[in-house]
This record gives C-alpha cells, sequence and structure tokens, in this order.
C-alpha cells in the first residue's frame, strides 16, 4: 500500500456534506471563543432559547463542546502551515574556485487558494580557504507562479520553466530564459502534445550538453474519438468545431491509476530552443509508457530513457496498474536518436517520409532500471533497481544500483554487459548499511573524480546522504555517523554538498559540508550551518519545539518465529517523541503507509502540530519498513494484520513498561496501510486505545480488491509471493474468504474505540467505499464515530484545505477523549 507522504507520511505517504476547509479556517480562527455572528445571534436570543438549541448555527457535525477547542487549535495549526519548506535547488559554479551561485526552492501553503506557491531565492556562495563559507541572499524570492517546473541549463545560462496548459484551447508554454531577458516562448499545441509530465515518476526534461535542444516527457496527442451528429456517426471528422454535432467517447484506454487517471500516455518529445520547433520521438509503440529522459554523450543513440510496458509482469492481466509509489511495476532502459539529428543524417527523399526511429534496450536482462546517470566522462551509465519489488511483487523494495559500461565509439550492437555496482542487502549487520532505499537522483550527482555519486538513502528511522563510488562499489555514509536527525542532499557544489537537515523536533535548516582530508579517518565531512532567510517561527511554535525531545529506539521482537531469516529476528525501530511531562501525558501512535516504507525522524508539519497539543508521540517503524534490509521487508507480505499488529502492540508495551507514558492514554493514527493498521488495533487489542483516526484506511480487502488501482497489493500483502502467481481480476470465493479475514472488517464486532475518518472521494487507490462501509458498520453498532469526506481530493488528502481540516479534526478528536 502506498505511502502517504504529506500530513502524515513515511516518508515517502491517502461525500457526505461537511463545511469547506476554507470556511471552516476563517470561521474558526476569527476568534479564540465563538465566532462573532455566533455570538450576536446568541446575545439575541433568551437564554431558554439558547439552551435549548445549543448547535444552532454550528457547522455541520460541529461538536458544540469542542467550538473553543476548535478555534484555538485552528489558531495553532495555522502557524505551523505559515513556516515554509524547502524543495530543490542548483548550485552554478564559476571560474573563480571560491565562488558560486544557487538558486532555492521553497514553497507555502496558501489555504484560501487551495494550493501550494513556489518560490525561488538566489545567493551568492563565498568560499574562502578555512573551511568556511558564506551565503548572500538575495533581498525577496520571486514567485514562480503558474511555473509547473523549473530546469536550469547545465552551465547555468539559461533556465527553461514551464508553463503547462490550463485548459484545452490554451498551450503548453516553454520559456526561455537568459540572464536578463526572455530569449524565447515556444507555444505547443495540444494537437502536437500535452501537458508536460513535470513531476511525479514520468518527469523527464533534460538539456542537450550544448544548451541548444530540450528533451521532455509529455502526454501523447489527443487520439481521435467517434464523431455523431443528427444523422448518426460521422464517417469523416472535422476539426472545425460544429455546434450540430458531438463527440463521443470510444472505447476505455488503461491510466497509470492514482494521479495519472486524467493523464494520456507519457511520451518524448525535442525542442529545438533557437527556432522553437518540436519533434516527437516516432518509433516508441504506445504499449511503452517514456520517462526519465538523459542526453547521451557522443553516440548515434542520443537519448536514453525509462519505458514502461502494459505487460506489468502479469501475464493474464496484459493491463496498466497504478504506478504511483509502485516501484514493482517492470520498467527498462531503451537508447533512440534525437529525431533532429536523425533527420539530418537521413537524405532528403520521399521515401524515407514516415521511417521511425530504432529503439535500443539497454537493460534486457534486468527487471527494472530508472534514474539512468552519465558519469562525466561518459564511460558509465549507472542507474539504481527495484528488482527485488519487482521479482517479489512487493509495491518497495531494497534497491540496487548497476552500471553499464558505455561504448567509447557511441555504438550500441550487441549486448551490452550489466554489472552490480551496490547489491541489495538482505540482513545488515548492527550499525551497517542496510542496503539502498532511494527515491530520486539529483541531475548531477558527481564529485569532481567522476566516480563518487552523492545521494539521499533511508537507513533504518533516518534519512541519511551516502557516497557511492561506482568503479569500486564502495558505500560511505557522509551526514554525520552520530546523528539521529534526517539528512539529504540538495545540491553539489564542486567537491561540497549543499543539504538540509531536520529531526521531529528541529525545523529544517541548511547546511554546506566540505569533506575533511586531515583525517586518517575515511569520508569524514565537516558540516557547517548556513544562515538563510527565511523568517522564524513564532515565539510560540519555537517555544513548542524548544520544549520537546525524540529519541530512536530499538525494539526486540517479540517471540520470534524459527521460520523466520536473521534479518527479520533484529530489532525494528520506533521514534519517541516527548515533552517535560511524558509520563504523565497521553500518548499517540503514529503508523506509516505502504506498508513498504519508513518514517523518517525528519520535521513534519502535522506531526509537530499533534504534539503540541501536549502528547508523546510513538511512531512505530515496523518490520516491512524500508531501511532495514531485504529480508526485514519480506517477512512482512502473508503476514499483515498480524505481525505489523503485534509489532506495533510490542513497541507500546515497550515504552509502558519503561514507565515513559500514561498507559490509560493512549490514541492511534495512521493513512493508507496505517489506516488499515489502526483499524486493526482498535478490534485486536479494543482496550487499548482511547481514540482512533484513520485517513482513506484499508479496512476489507475482499471490498477493494475489485476496485483499487492496485489489485495486485491484494494478493501480494495476503499471500507472500505467491500472491504474484495466483493474482486475478476475478477472485474465487475462498479467496475472498482469505481477503476478510486478513481485513480490520473481520474484527469490527469487538470495537469500543472513538475514531475519526478522512477520506477523499476521488481515491483511486483506496477508493472512498472501503472507509465509509467500516465507518457505517461502527455506527450501526453504536461507537462514537466521525466521517469527513473530501470531495476533490485523492489518497494523500494533501490539498492545503484538506490536509488541514484533516489534522484540526484529529487534533481535537484526540483531544475531546484524551483530556483528563
Amino acid at each position: 500500500m502506498v505511502a502517504i507522504c504529506s500530513g502524515i507520511r513515511a516518508a515517502y505517504a491517502s461525500s457526505c456534506p461537511v463545511a469547506s476547509a476554507a470556511n471552516l479556517f476563517l470561521w474558526a480562527s476569527s476568534s479564540a471563543r465563538a465566532p462573532t455572528f455566533l455570538r450576536r445571534r446568541v446575545s439575541r436570543r433568551p437564554k431558554a432559547m439558547a439552551s435549548a438549541h445549543p448547535s444552532q448555527g454550528l457547522p455541520s457535525g460541529m461538536d458544540p463542546s469542542m467550538v473553543d477547542e476548535y478555534a484555538s487549535q485552528s489558531k495553532l495549526l495555522q502557524e505551523f502551515v505559515k513556516i515554509p519548506s524547502i524543495g530543490k535547488a542548483w548550485v552554478f559554479t564559476s571560474k573563480d574556485e571560491n565562488a558560486s551561485r544557487a538558486m532555492v526552492s521553497v514553497s507555502q501553503s496558501d489555504l484560501l487558494a487551495n494550493k501550494k506557491r513556489s518560490f525561488l531565492l538566489n545567493t551568492h556562495i563565498s568560499k574562502s580557504s578555512s573551511k568556511s563559507v558564506s551565503f548572500q541572499w538575495s533581498p525577496f524570492p520571486v514567485e514562480m507562479s503558474g511555473v509547473s517546473a523549473v530546469v536550469p541549463s547545465p552551465s547555468g545560462k539559461k533556465l527553461l520553466l514551464v508553463r503547462n496548459a490550463e485548459d484545452d484551447d490554451s498551450p503548453t508554454k516553454l520559456e526561455i530564459w537568459g540572464p536578463c531577458q526572455l530569449e524565447n516562448e515556444i507555444h505547443v499545441a495540444r494537437s502536437v502534445h500535452g501537458s508536460l509530465y513535470a513531476d511525479g515518476w514520468f518527469e523527464g526534461i533534460s538539456w542537450n550538453q550544448e544548451e541548444t535542444l530540450i528533451a521532455y516527457v509529455a502526454e501523447e496527442p489527443p487520439q481521435p474519438k467517434p464523431e455523431f451528429n443528427d444523422s448518426g456517426y460521422k464517417k469523416e471528422g472535422s476539426s472545425q468545431k460544429d455546434f450540430r454535432s458531438w463527440k463521443g467517447q470510444g472505447d476505455i484506454e488503461d491510466s497509470w491509476g492514482e494521479t495519472y487517471s486524467n493523464k494520456r500516455i507519457p511520451a518524448l518529445f525535442v525542442a529545438n530552443i533557437s527556432s522553437g520547433e518540436v519533434r516527437a520521438l516516432k518509433g516508441i509503440p504506445r504499449s511503452l509508457s517514456a520517462g526519465q529522459v538523459i542526453w547521451a554523450p557522443s553516440s548515434s543513440y542520443s537519448l536514453v530513457f525509462v519505458a514502461w510496458s502494459d505487460d506489468n509482469g502479469f501475464q493474464e492481466t496484459p493491463r496498466k496498474l497504478g504506478i504511483k509509489y509502485c516501484y514493482n511495476r517492470p520498467c527498462a532502459l531503451y537508447a533512440a536518436a534525437d529525431p533532429f539529428k536523425e533527420e539530418a543524417d537521413k537524405p532528403s527523399t520521399d521515401s524515407n517520409k514516415g521511417d521511425t526511429a530504432a529503439l535500443v534496450k539497454l537493460t534486457a536482462d534486468l527487471s527494472s532500471a530508472f534514474f539512468p546517470r552519465f558519469s562525466p566522462d561518459g564511460k558509465y551509465l549507472v542507474f539504481i533497481s527495484a528488482k527485488s519489488a519487482v521479482d517479489s511483487g512487493a509495491h518497495n523494495a531494497t534497491n540496487s544500483m548497476h552500471k553499464i559500461d558505455w561504448p567509447t565509439d557511441g555504438k550500441l550492437e550487441g549486448s551490452l554487459s550489466v554489472s552490480d555496482v551496490v547489491p541489495t542487502v538482505m540482513s545488515p549487520q548492527d550499525g551497517c548499511f542496510p542496503g539502498m532505499y532511494c527515491s530520486g537522483l539529483l541531475r548531477f550527482p558527481w564529485l569532481s573524480d567522476g566516480r563518487t555519486m552523492i545521494l539521499s538513502s533511508a537507513w533504518g528511522s533516518k534519512e541519511v546522504i551516502l557516497s557511492i563510488n561506482v568503479a569500486s562499489g564502495e558505500v560511505s555514509r557522509v551526514s554525520p555517523q552520530d546523528s539521529d536527525y534526517s539528512w539529504n542532499v540538495l545540491a553539489l557544489d564542486n567537491n561540497n554538498i549543499l543539504a538540509v537537515s531536520s529531526s521531529l523536533v528541529t525545523l529544517p535548516q541548511m547546511y554546506y559540508g566540505f569533506e575533511d582530508s586531515h583525517t586518517d579517518k575515511p569520508c569524514q565531512w565537516d558540516w557547517q550551518e548556513i544562515s538563510s532567510p527565511f523568517p522564524k517561527p513564532s515565539d510560540k511554535v519555537s517555544s513548542l519545539l524548544a520544549d520537546h525531545k525524540f529519541s530512536v529506539i530499538k525494539i526486540p521482537v517479540s517471540n520470534p518465529s524459527d521460520k523466520l531469516p536473521d534479518g527479520a529476528k533484529l530489532p525494528f525501530e520506533a521514534i519517541f517523541v516527548s515533552g517535560k511531562d511524558s509520563a504523565s501525558s497521553p500518548t499517540i501512535v503514529v503508523l506509516h503507509g505502504g506498508p513498504h516504507s519508513v518514517y523518517p525522524s525528519s520535521y513534519s508539519r502535522s506531526l509537530a502540530f499533534l504534539y503540541a497539543q501536549g502528547y508523546n508521540l510513538l511512531v512505530v517503524n515496523y518490520r516491512g519498513s524500508l531501511g532495514f534490509g531485504e529480508e526485514a521487508l519480506q517477512s512482512l507480505p502473508g503476514n499483515i494484520g498480524s505481525q505489523d499488529v503485534n509489532d506495533v502492540l510490542t513497541a507500546l508495551d515497550f515504552v509502558k513498561k519503561r514507565g515513559l507514558i500514561d498507559a490509560s492514554r493512549v490514541a492511534v493514527v495512521g493513512g493508507s496501510h496505517g489506516g488499515f493498521l489502526t483499524t486493526h488495533l482498535i478490534g485486536q487489542a479494543p482496550e487499548t486505545f482511547v481514540a482512533a483516526a484513520a485517513r482513506n484506511p484499508v479496512c476489507n480487502l475482499q471490498l477493494m480488491v475489485g476496485t483499487t488501482d492496485i489489485p495486485d497489493w491484494c494478493f501480494l500483502e495476503v499471500y507472500g509471493k505467491e500472491g504474484k502467481n495466483c493474482f486475478t481480476e476475478s477472485p474465487l470465493a475462498d479467496t475472498l474468504t482469505q481477503f476478510y479475514q486478513k481485513s480490520p472488517i473481520s474484527h469490527i464486532s469487538k470495537v469500543k474505540t472513538p475514531t475519526l475518518f478522512l477520506l477523499g472521494a476521488k481515491d483511486l487507490r483506496v477508493p472512498v467505499s472501503n472507509g465509509l462501509q467500516y465507518a457505517r458498520a461502527l455506527k450501526e453498532r453504536g461507537v462514537d464515530t466521525k466521517i469527513i469526506v473530501f470531495p476533490e481530493d485523492i489518497h494523500g488528502l494533501d490539498k492545503p484545505q484538506s490536509d488541514f481540516e484533516s489534522f484540526l479534526n484529529i487534533g481535537v478528536w484526540f483531544k475531546k477523549y484524551m483530556s483528563k
């Protein structure tokens, strides 16, 4: 199941009439008590009438006893929402080794507009010989309004801004900016292609080294649809608008599921930035979806890209399945010719018209290959593989790294040899490298030796920065060894690293890393904190953060089976966040989705808001999470609803026995598979939790399997590796019975915990019917239940208003049931 990566996220992370988030926000934040209009209205009534109708005039679903709590908590949550978040960064070197420039993208939620606003900050970097650095920031950021992607050229002298079409009649715009002016603006009509895939799994925008061409991934042109008029079917279509006819729908076409349901097939295009001409890369069959394109060094095959086949690994089900967060979809690297160069090399005869470019499959013997990167000298093509996920069926698993020796003559003839750089780690030794868990790579991830890559990866309950020598395969941890904070690389400045670090109780802070060459210890780095122009949070937020601490706790496995491999018997981890009086404070157990994801120790606005209410947090990374080796991860499929449930209860018992929490006041919250665990826990341990909240939870696999965009997940997690072989679109009655028995709904008769449900009406991953059925069944049994459905949101519930209203209601719900 997918991790919910925003709000309650692992990382990386899910309709009834309710007041909109914006209206609720405005209403609740207008006063610490009841809003002015309500106070005036009540004051005009006789006292008897006011007491007889205490809820009159309140928004739908509002508990009159919690009005003041809504008001005060909404003000506090607004303080956290104001804090900007750091996104990407780019560093541009100069001839002066002691000076460079950088751009940093920053985003901030706009609740009233219900969107995120993006900004760019520019800075000058000055370095001294004493390994110190200073950043001179521009006084104001520049807002990137309407911009889908920002892509600097390799030299940093040009900048591409992408503005995707806002409606069917508008073109996609590619803006080419120079140092002081807009050099060209390319308008691409919908007849050429649709919107660019500017983020997500298929994202791919790449400048060639000469900075004359840009390759990118965009929706293919619209396919023709049948047209009808008052005489019936029109055999000959027309490009002109005819108000006496209409277009039909034609056959359904599979999509890649959640977030991609309204997008057409991704295809490759190349734009000439001088002429503005755009050409499609021909020869790619529609059964392949292209993405992550990059330019190759000198070669007759100029472009390398990733392609996913409609054949998703299940021969009986040759269709697209949901791909977001699903690393188990087979994919391969391909090479093709630049369409401009290909045409220039051909004789200009009519006989050549319509020829298609030849494709070369570079990774024919590997089930997964993505994030391709060429070494600076062009000798290696390095890439990441999720073959463990593809081969096992798990939606995420331990990655590996591989390389191809790129031919010096650029001719791709015969089979290319693929060799391992970093293999899959099955069972890590204590404190040692647990394997690669990489969700992205920098566009240029290389140090100056041309052999060392810098990337971010999960390492237990932390995110760390790694260096990998692609020649020797040596892996080293670059971020501080003794830190439980999470670290992420933002950009490289020659041999130095621009990074961001944070913890659950510390706001993100930028750092600049220097490799220490004056020590006998390998891969020692010095990190200098960078002063930034980001505004400091309010005194209240600063005080709340300072009053809390966190620790990563190792939890021994309770009664491990002899059948488990050694890696699955190793301790798992939980992150414990506490204030000054943790032993007497109520506690919230926080559960990530996936289940093959991880909740890192990095800052989370949503979790900070929750512990700011006076709660401890116990964030459990149960076995099956990323960052702990492949054997531990693969121990969970086939055992969901039991092993993961027991791990959570074991972690809870661990802190109870040490007197760290008040065992009589414990709540639980989770999204997606975390919601699956939440609803399982309140059924299997009905006396343990006084309140629960579930965001788009998996409650009934029997119902989900026929409606989700990832039906294979149901089979894999219920049956383990055998699930890949028995997956079918028409499960038998025995299979459906097994799905029901593994589901939280099988324990619903024991539930007594008041539970809040937060559901997205457009969720394709865990369709809204799953949560609604379970919640209505709780109501039928007299359990205190609250349901909020967000009509326009999907699985992640990450639109600003949805996220705001979700966590405001979680905070108020828990306060209602955990106050003494």
